[in-house]
């Protein structure tokens, strides 16, 4: 067999055109990988949300939002009414209204009353839903809190897709309740699950020296990824995780919540020990961010 290169059998002519004709086959290969290189975006790197990163307490320095009370009415660019009764799921004695009876702004304060005429109560119960929601960063209200069997202030959030998700799937943050008839107790608590049938809660009920209703105090929480952290007057008193909620709704945005409910299943109903009209006064509700 003869073992002579093919090319050696091929004329000088030939040989250059199969050379050329390699030349261009290479270099349009080259050509297409270079374009398909070009096309192939970029990843698109993963933003934090705007502080996602827990930080001290006193680092929330940047004021994003409040209401401070200082002048009536009601401002309404920032808060919204929930009106009606019915028990609200807690088998609640109240009909909330938008009346100044019950809801005003005076002396610098938000006034919220609960009153009795006759059988019937009447209170007061403000969202932010639709005009302000909060995310990250720390979520500060002076009030002074009411007492008395069956008088139930409450200052909380909830998640602002609850009507895409309803309740408890879109997470609910009670910042401070207290059962009138215990007023050295604050209670804050977080509540969760796929329904209602599989509604979980977990919190804590901090026992203090005095009654809450003495004075004024800052209610706060402090909102990271994966975490909440609970203060009275700057002194944290809670932690909450991701690892405590399966699912976990509280890294979405939430609305607050103001509201003085009268009976219901928290505290019973008010007895003959009871004082009305009762008042939750709200000095002001701060959202701070850190920088």
């Amino acid at each position: 067999m003869n073992s002579r290169p093919v090319f050696g059998l091929l004329q000088n002519k030939d040989r250059a055109s199969i050379l050329l004709a390699l030349s261009l086959l290479t270099t349009t290969l080259l050509s297409c990988t270079e374009s398909k290189t070009k096309n192939i975006p970029a990843p698109i790197p993963t933003v934090p949300a705007l502080n996602e990163e827990a930080r001290d307490y006193s680092q929330y320095t940047t004021l994003a939002w409040s209401d401070e009370f200082d002048a009536g009415p009601l401002d309404q660019n920032k808060w919204a009414y929930e009106l009606g009764g019915g028990g609200w799921g807690n088998n609640e004695l109240q009909s909330y209204t938008n009346s100044t009876d019950n809801v005003n702004v005076t002396g610098g304060n938000l006034i919220i009353q609960a009153q009795q005429a006759g059988n019937a109560y009447t209170s007061g119960r403000l969202v932010t839903k639709g005009k302000q929601s909060f995310q990250y960063g720390r979520i500060d209200v002076r009030a002074k809190v009411p007492k008395g069997k069956g008088v139930w202030p409450a200052i909380w959030m909830l998640g602002s897709d609850i009507d895409q998700n309803n309740w408890p799937r879109c997470g609910e943050i009670d910042i401070m309740e207290l059962r009138g008839s215990r007023p050295k107790e604050l209670l804050s608590t977080m509540h969760f699950g796929n329904s209602p049938a599989e509604h979980v809660y977990k919190g804590t009920t901090q026992v203090l020296a005095n009654d809450l209703s003495n004075d004024f105090h800052v209610f706060s929480v402090v909102r990271s990824k994966d975490l909440l952290r609970f203060f009275l007057d700057g002194q944290q008193y809670y932690t909450f995780t991701s690892s405590d909620a399966s699912p976990y709704p509280f890294n979405n945005p939430f609305f607050v919540v103001l509201n003085l409910a009268i009976g219901g299943n928290f505290d019973g109903n008010p007895d003959a020990t009871t004082v009305l009209p009762q008042q939750m006064q709200v000095d002001y509700v701060r959202y701070y961010q850190y920088k």
